[in-house]
């Protein structure tokens, strides 16, 4: 009676356990969604680490958890006994390094599009995860990782504190680096072989952007080169360059710009502006915002981004659906998302795009704001700005409610940022009105009476121009709140019975 008891027991709580296990990880495959055709381990390490990624504890985020999810998922994909069957090296079956940087990627072209994808995916999961523990060092002693900045040493002689409850700071002699650089991360999804042109290119600004951030300015110029050259390869070499390498400006009479082509070039101009060099980053704004404004005002027919708006538009309907057709959908395996368009054709004047129209206003506005103490070109930087927010705020409110995610994220942060510029402009330049029109009152009051008799005053609405325009702001911002905040959907009636 005792082991048929224990059976019963144990046995019960090992099928509940994994009942548990499998609606955890179809949950998890629901959120992040992974290819199909990879194991069930390799599946379950790469939504682990999705998720940490998505859902940091009340520390933070486990960086470390992180990357050990991805390193592992990785070992399998790349192993031909497991998920890697038909993963080949570069050169001659043999591993190829970069001296310093490590091993190189490899040629994946003869696995399925979906694959390639989700190993993409992983891969840069890894290269943003290994740029926030950059430079972080690892204690030989006691198997402790921590940032530099808390490593007690010669190099450091005033350490931050460790948090509470960690043990104390390691000592600088004791420590060597706990994780490989962002670096070679980033150049092994560059040396692969079977990713698209949009995936080469994200890698490439992503590296791009680290680069900046450690203040290597020549190496990340090197790399926005690289991007840009990744952008224009699969440009027809008969017709004219679309891009003139000297100003980095689009040539007026050249074809539409790809998408990739935009990106690329935006991402420059803005790295650009950052550092400084003001008067090469307005042409190539101008030059982008004369190209987007030149785009057709429609999708092309059968085009990817028609594909993708019909299939919002159908997720859109089945979010609209009954009780019991949810409840099929829920019983019914996730699929894997179709791919996303590559960005070798030339965009139309979209939501999303629009909005992105309105990013560069802002940009010029802002420029030419802050470029020259001419009273005329801070009103032409606060004119732009202006028209930026007008143009977000109008494809927010075509957006509405059943608006696509990316569009209204794009139009959002468009919005926020116009909408802070614009008011830090008018305040400044308000408060220094006021102060002029201080200085003219004190200059007057010590004239003559029969000259203050026979002086014309200027009307208050004049003198008030910045004031009055800092209201319509601090109005234009009220109105605006409904658009930047997501109402929750209400409730249904059998929702509302289960909450508390």
């Amino acid at each position: 009676m005792v082991v048929r008891y224990n059976i019963a027991l144990w046995g019960s709580l090992i099928c509940l356990a994994g009942i548990i296990l499998m609606l955890n990880q179809d949950s998890l495959e629901k959120q992040f969604p992974t290819p199909h055709e990879w194991s069930f381990i390799t599946r379950m390490r790469v939504r682990g680490a999705k998720s940490a990624n998505n859902h940091g504890g009340p520390k933070g985020k486990n960086w470390d958890e992180i990357i050990v999810s991805c390193r592992e998922a990785l070992k399998r994909l790349e192993d031909p006994n497991i998920d890697g069957a038909g993963v080949r090296e570069l050169l001659n079956d043999e591993p190829l390094s970069i001296e310093g940087l490590g091993n190189v990627g490899k040629d994946i072209s003869d696995k399925s599009e979906n694959w390639r994808r989700g190993y993409y995916e992983v891969m840069m999961l890894l290269a943003r995860s290994l740029e926030q523990v950059d430079g972080w060092v690892k204690d030989k002693t006691r198997n402790i990782v921590c940032p530099p900045q808390m490593v007690v040493g010669p190099s450091n002689p005033r350490p931050e504190p460790m948090p509470p409850g960690a043990p104390s700071a390691p000592k600088e002699e004791n420590c060597e680096p706990a994780y490989e650089s962002a670096e070679n991360a980033y150049l092994r999804i560059l040396t692969t072989k079977g990713f698209s042109t949009k995936q080469r290119l994200d890698a490439a600004l992503a590296y791009a952007f680290f680069l900046d951030y450690k203040r290597l300015p020549e190496a990340a110029e090197r790399v926005y080169d690289w991007a840009l050259s990744i952008a224009t390869e699969s440009a027809d070499p008969s017709s004219p360059p679309l891009v003139d390498r000297r100003t980095l400006t689009i040539h007026d009479k050249a074809t539409p710009p790809s998408d990739n082509v935009l990106s690329v070039l935006t991402a420059i101009a803005t790295q650009k502006a950052r550092s400084g060099d003001l008067s090469a980053a307005l042409p190539m704004f101008i030059s982008l915002l004369r190209a987007r404004r030149s785009l057709p005002s429609t999708a092309a027919e059968g085009s990817v981004e028609e594909t993708a708006a019909a299939a919002a538009a159908a997720s859109a309907a089945e979010a609209r659906s009954s009780w019991w057709q949810k409840l099929w959908e829920l019983a019914k395996p996730p699929q894997y998302p179709p791919p996303p368009p590559d960005g070798t054709q030339a965009p139309w004047r979209s939501a999303k795009n629009l909005c992105e129209e309105a990013a560069l206003h802002l940009y010029i506005g802002e420029i030419l704001y802050s470029s020259q103490d001419k009273a005329q070109m801070r009103e032409e930087g606060v004119a732009w700005t202006r028209d930026g927010v007008d143009l977000a705020e109008e494809q927010l409110r075509k957006l509405g409610t059943t608006g696509a995610g990316d569009a209204k994220e794009t139009c959002k942060e468009c919005l926020t940022t116009g909408l802070e510029n614009w008011s830090t402009m008018v305040k400044r330049l308000a408060r220094q009105e006021a102060e002029q029109h201080k200085k003219r009152e004190e200059s007057g009051g010590g004239g003559s009476s029969f000259g203050a008799f026979w002086s014309q005053p200027k009307p208050q609405e004049v003198e008030a121009r910045w004031a009055a325009e800092e209201k319509v702001v601090q109005e234009r911002v009220r109105r605006t709140s409904e658009l930047l905040i997501d109402a929750a959907p209400p409730e249904s009636f059998v929702q509302s019975l289960l909450k508390a």
